[in-house]
């Protein structure tokens, strides 16, 4: 899998390279400018790019509108988005945006590389992951009919591990409940959410 990163901080870019490349992947290009990336997709061809969100000149959203522009010149290109914080619009925009894999991670996950490079692969395979963080920034979210608030606690996080696209015995693993109780309780969530089973459908339940 050949990558193109392109983050501002020389020592998370650094990382993030050192990291990839001992795990088998083909770093193409690491760039601190949004204007390099579009430049590096160009010539590179990579099946998937790594932003930071906020890029040089202002530090708003060039990162993730250089990525989007990038996926509209090389159709199918999968994103995954990073960022400092917990910003729920450019996860939608990123999401909303079609057209190949996506994810949406803050940039302290890098430091569990087993949950980042399981989230890296699953947006190159043309999977939706979304940060827990903001899965939570979402469901606080008021809708009509607040079906959210009747969701337990360990609801809530069965809602975010799906988004961050685990199965369900992977998730009974990561919660120590078993996969029987793991679909029991996504199965419950479907139920009170109105929504079928399954991260994307979670997903799009949460972007609405």
């Amino acid at each position: 899998m050949r990558i193109v990163i392109a983050e501002d901080d020389a020592l998370l870019r650094e990382g993030l390279v050192l990291l990839l490349r001992s795990e088998g992947f083909d770093v193409a290009a690491a760039v601190d400018h949004p204007g390099d990336l579009l430049t590096s997709v160009a010539t590179m061809a990579p099946d998937l790019a790594v932003v930071d969100v906020r890029m040089p000149p202002t530090y708003t959203d060039e990162g993730l509108r250089a990525a989007l522009e990038a996926r509209r010149r090389v159709p199918g290109l999968a994103i995954l988005a990073l960022s400092a914080f917990v910003e729920d619009g450019y996860a939608g925009d990123l999401l909303a945006a079609g057209g190949g894999g996506a994810g949406y991670l803050l940039k302290e996950r890098v430091g569990k590389p087993e949950e980042f490079l399981d989230a890296l692969r699953q947006v190159a395979a043309g999977g939706t992951v979304l940060d827990r963080d903001v899965v939570a920034v979402q469901l606080a979210r008021p809708r009509p009919g607040d079906p959210v608030a009747t969701l337990t606690e360990r609801e809530r996080e069965v809602v975010a591990l799906l988004a961050e696209g685990h199965s369900v015995p992977t998730i009974g693993r990561l919660l120590g409940i078993g996969t029987a109780a793991a679909r029991r309780h996504a199965g419950d969530v479907s139920t009170k959410l109105r929504v079928p089973d399954g991260a994307q459908a979670m997903l799009s339940y949460l972007r609405a």
